[in-house]
């Protein structure tokens, strides 16, 4: 630790304090730019992910790229959640997936500080790739300490027209000693889209001790137009979804893909999903990243893991949001827990933490499993 010894750099080895009168931020907002931007950390990831990034698990709690809104402001800008919307400063500009969150004031706008170009698309002023999340924010800093204003940018958001827009949505596992080059290859085709974001999963199941979890990569892009047959051939190849045994479905005149690669059958017969992706109608892409995420085995015929629809067949079940990453603990099982567990909030939470132990290891979760705490109403 730093001057222990009570002896700072200075000519007498006293500290200097400085006594800076308030400013207001560099960058006001306007009519043109209504939304005050803030960018901060995510509950398990750190600076540039350099190296927490690499670790899929943590990810799990928030698992992909999107600027959050007041729930006001989403239904005034008559959007849901997910839905993409653009993100635009003075500066340059982000479409990102949108998601509602009562922590934030209306026409305050949030988006983490993580992602970057490698993580997602972007582009400046002037059309060229940016630097995700850095092209929407500010070049001013403090005379005196030279901090970086990344906390204020005023911006507008605005909805994008899904009309005639083309999605590409890709999943897959991947062996661990190819997972982090496919990554690599990977983000050098996000420029070209509107959106595109590409981020790393693990089985939320391995131990902590385990150093090489099972891990996958997650890939979202939409443009204007369909990307080239030989750029999607090449980005099912990185995935690993180009296998003589990878149940196909494509209309080269609707522009529509379905690539599904499942596990060999077992006894029963039942087989689980490993990869997919779904390309023009992607409706079916939310139920079939459940069934990858939770390894479900089903004995669907073909026709049944191929179909598009916004609601899967008959046997599968959704996974809940996870809250604890150390030990995987779901907010349904939290959720159950606190529905038949009396007292006052810290009984409760002391109740919930000797059950399932959430909230026992790093103890990042406890600030939501308070939350949990406050909104599961009491036993009756």
């Amino acid at each position: 630790r730093l001057y222990t010894d009570g002896c700072f750099a200075t000519p007498d080895g006293r500290a200097r304090f400085a006594a800076v009168r308030w400013a207001p931020v560099a960058e006001e907002r306007v009519s043109q730019f209504p939304f005050s931007l803030t960018t901060g950390r995510l509950r398990d990831q750190w600076h540039g992910m350099t190296r927490t990034g690499n670790a899929g698990r943590l990810f799990a709690h928030s698992p992909e790229p999107c600027v959050q809104l007041h729930p006001q402001d989403l239904q005034r800008l008559g959007l849901k959640d997910g839905e993409l919307a653009q993100v635009r400063s003075k500066r340059g500009g982000l479409v990102l997936p949108v998601q509602a969150s009562e922590q934030l004031a209306p026409l305050q706008a949030f988006i983490a500080m993580h992602w970057g170009p490698e993580v997602l698309s972007g582009r400046d002023a002037q059309g060229q790739p940016g630097l995700g999340v850095n092209v929407l924010t500010t070049s001013s800093y403090c005379p005196n300490s030279r901090q970086p204003e990344l906390k204020h940018a005023a911006v507008q958001i605005t909805p994008v027209a899904t009309a005639g827009r083309w999605s590409l949505i890709a999943m897959a596992w991947l062996p661990h000693d190819r997972v982090w080059q496919a990554r690599r290859a990977l983000q050098q085709h996000l420029t070209p889209f509107d959106f595109a974001s590409l981020v790393p999963f693990a089985d939320p199941s391995a131990e902590l001790t385990d150093q090489a979890p099972r891990t996958g990569l997650l890939l979202r892009a939409t443009s204007t137009k369909a990307c080239s047959p030989a750029l999607q051939q090449q980005m099912l190849g990185l995935l690993g979804l180009d296998t003589p045994d990878t149940l196909r479905y494509q209309d080269s005149e609707r522009e529509q893909l379905r690539a599904l690669l499942l596990s060999p059958p077992d006894a029963q017969g039942l087989r689980a999903l490993q990869g997919f992706a779904v390309a023009g109608d992607t409706r079916s892409a939310r139920w079939l990243q459940d069934l990858l995420a939770q390894g479900q085995q089903l004995n669907w015929p073909a026709r049944q893991w191929l179909q598009a629809s916004s609601t899967p067949p008959q046997g599968s079940a959704p996974v809940s949001r996870q809250v604890c990453s150390c030990l995987n603990v779901r907010e349904d099982a939290i959720t159950a827990c606190l529905q038949a567990q009396p007292g006052n909030e810290n009984e409760r939470l002391s109740g919930l933490q000797q059950r399932l132990q959430c909230g026992t290891r790093c103890g990042s979760c406890v600030p939501e499993l308070k939350r949990l705490v406050r909104q599961v109403p009491l036993p009756v």
